[in-house]
């Protein structure tokens, strides 16, 4: 043992502290990598973190209504009954039509949230790393995907008793029955839950995506060492 130290003592004697550092800088590296199941838990982080602070956004008062980026608008079926009404002076109903519409989508997110928390954590990547160096909405529009008819089946009933939670339901009963009396119009009957249901579901995931656009492009975003040691890869 001790000719062993001697002999590495000996060698290293012949080199300057300059030429010891160029070996030691020439000598094999530890790195860190980064495995498709960490970038997939990375991944499913930023859009649990999308749902934390901007989903739940949506469930406030004027969450939707106030929102311009997810407001629900009318359809077009029912936009004429909305310019017909407020043409012979029921604006106000017709307002309050527009208004209990994401009164019902706001007061339905509030209830179904666990269940978007649940298709976050069930989602697999099957290939998270081409996701993770994709667009600033890849993430979000994988989510999309494999999630949006199911959710579709489970946010559905749950739209329907906000209806009639936040009285939408009699105040469109209403103004579609006032519509169809007007001599000259033709009869409206639209599925309004299916409307709003839908209208609801792009709103969750444009708001989701929001926060994936910042995790992405703003390191102060990025507030776990999981989220900061993923998404450094993609810089």
């Amino acid at each position: 043992m001790l000719k062993k130290i001697i002999l590495v003592f000996t060698f290293f004697s012949f080199f300057s502290c300059g030429e010891l550092q160029q070996i030691v800088n020439q000598l094999p590296q530890e790195t860190t990598t980064v495995g498709n199941l960490d970038i997939a838990k990375g991944l499913q982080e930023a859009l649990q973190l999308g749902i934390d602070k901007q989903v739940t956004k949506l469930t406030a008062t004027n969450g939707f209504y106030k929102n311009e980026l997810v407001k629900i608008v009318l359809p077009e079926e029912l936009q004429k009954v909305d310019k017909t009404l407020r043409s012979i002076g029921l604006g106000k109903l017709a307002d309050e039509g527009l208004k209990v519409l994401n009164r019902a989508a706001e007061d339905a997110v509030s209830e179904a949230t666990p269940i978007f928390i649940d298709a976050v954590k069930g989602i697999s990547f099957t290939d998270a790393k081409s996701i993770l160096l994709g667009a600033d909405d890849a993430a979000t529009k994988y989510l999309t995907k494999e999630t949006q008819t199911n959710l579709y089946n489970k946010f559905s009933p749950v739209i329907n008793n906000s209806f009639q939670k936040v009285g939408a339901d009699k105040i469109w009963k209403n103004l579609i029955t006032k519509y169809n009396n007007i001599p000259l119009t033709n009869n409206v009957n639209p599925d309004l839950t299916n409307y709003v249901t839908q209208e609801a579901l792009h709103g969750v995931y444009k708001m989701i995506a929001i926060e994936e656009k910042e995790i992405r492009n703003k390191v102060s975003s990025r507030t776990t060492d999981l989220l900061k040691k993923v998404f450094i890869l993609q810089d």
